[in-house]
């Protein structure tokens, strides 16, 4: 440490005092503008997530309302497929009955048929049978008659056996005739039969055309169904797909809110340290005594935060570290102001301490630590440094932006 400020001149130190009181009225901790940029930039993310959540919502509704509706006209379709199943019922059973009755008038007219054709039979063996007594009594007359007059005691028996002959003539005529008018009457009922059978048949056409069309309506409204089922479920593996996508916006919803607060609560305290710095006091250089170990522990930081970085980078990295030093706003020692909770992210991931136990600080990391232990800066009075995010102002430095 004693080498460190041998090293300074007087007249460095005297520039460096003068630079410190020229600036020391526009101090400003700039840190409030990036914060109220990040946390309006929040608020922007979190009111868009919120419109697409809503967005999400009202689809959920809408496919909700779809299902509701697809459900109502699928318990209609089933009800209606529950009153045609009656119908088809009604309807087979109708036809049953008919195909019953068609086979009953069927017998009957088979045995209409058969008793016809028997009347038919008899009527012609009585007119065969006419037919030949009537041509043996007209071939034989003579014959007959010579009989007649050879057997009769008497003209009385006589008159009886030509009675007898006539008698007979008149039934068979009888007779031929009640056939006759049996095969009419057996004919007209076969007809009447036939009638009937057709009035049947035409019945049953038409039941069965019935039971078509009912059997169709059957199949159509399954059909109905089952397209009602499948669309049903397609709209409630959609409603799951989207009521998943609701939950991750309300997710993130939360995450961003939680992420408000803090901008918020950020954007407060730096406020407050904007006010305080405008109000506090700045040493100079020349009153900080820095301790041994502290050019180590700060070249090790501008490695872990710039070692990639062009020099003048470095040399911002160190000296936003002293203005913090130098700040009554911040600890007043470079120990304090680097293991300052939440200050830099390589002190809580443990980048530093393995630097720092490897020997990691380049050369150049040490020449920047010195330039910034002397007082100088190429940032002004800037007390904080971050990668360049939209909206944040300040001076670009290789790859920070320094505020």
């Amino acid at each position: 440490m004693k080498k460190f400020l041998g090293r300074t001149s007087g007249c460095l130190m005297v520039l460096a005092v003068l630079a410190f009181c020229i600036g020391k009225s526009d101090i400003k901790v700039h840190a409030t503008e990036a914060t109220r940029k990040a946390l309006e930039e929040a608020k922007e993310k979190l009111s868009e997530t919120k419109d697409q959540l809503e967005k999400k919502q009202d689809e959920l509704d809408d496919k909700k309302d779809d299902i509701t509706n697809l459900n109502q006209e699928k318990s209609e379709l089933e009800n209606k497929l529950d009153n045609l199943n009656d119908q088809l019922t009604e309807v087979s059973d109708n036809l049953s009955s008919l195909e019953d009755k068609i086979d009953v008038k069927e017998n009957e007219i088979y045995s209409t048929q058969e008793e016809l054709k028997e009347a038919i039979k008899t009527k012609d063996d009585q007119y065969a049978a006419m037919k030949k007594r009537v041509q043996f009594i007209y071939e034989k007359q003579s014959f007959m008659l010579m009989d007649m007059l050879l057997d009769v005691g008497s003209f009385a028996d006589f008159l009886n056996q030509s009675n007898y002959i006539a008698a007979l003539s008149g039934y068979d005529r009888k007779m031929l005739l009640a056939y006759e008018q049996t095969c009419e009457d057996v004919e007209a009922k076969e007809n009447l039969l036939k009638s009937q059978k057709e009035e049947l048949d035409t019945a049953k056409a038409e039941v069965e055309a019935e039971q078509s069309r009912v059997s169709g309506l059957v199949n159509q409204t399954s059909g109905s169904i089952s397209q009602y089922k499948k669309n049903i479920s397609s709209a409630e593996e959609e409603a799951k797909n989207i009521e998943a996508q609701a939950k991750e916006y309300e997710s993130q919803v939360e995450s961003q809110n939680d992420d408000v607060k803090k901008l918020e609560a950020k954007l407060a305290e730096e406020i407050r340290l904007s006010k305080l710095a405008k109000s506090s006091s700045w040493r100079s250089i020349g009153e900080v005594q820095f301790a041994e170990g502290d050019r180590e522990l700060l070249a090790n930081l501008i490695y872990c935060e710039a070692g990639a970085e062009p020099y003048e980078g470095k040399v911002a990295v160190g000296a936003v570290v002293i203005n913090r030093v130098l700040s009554s706003v911040y600890p007043d020692t470079v120990v304090g102001v680097i293991y300052q909770s939440g200050q830099f992210s390589p002190v809580g991931s443990g980048r530093l301490a393995l630097a720092l136990a490897n020997g990691s600080a380049t050369e150049a990391c040490y020449q920047a630590a010195d330039a910034a232990m002397s007082g100088q800066t190429n940032v002004g009075n800037c007390v904080y440094f971050r990668t360049p995010i939209p909206g944040l102002t300040g001076i670009n430095i290789g790859g920070h932006v320094f505020y």
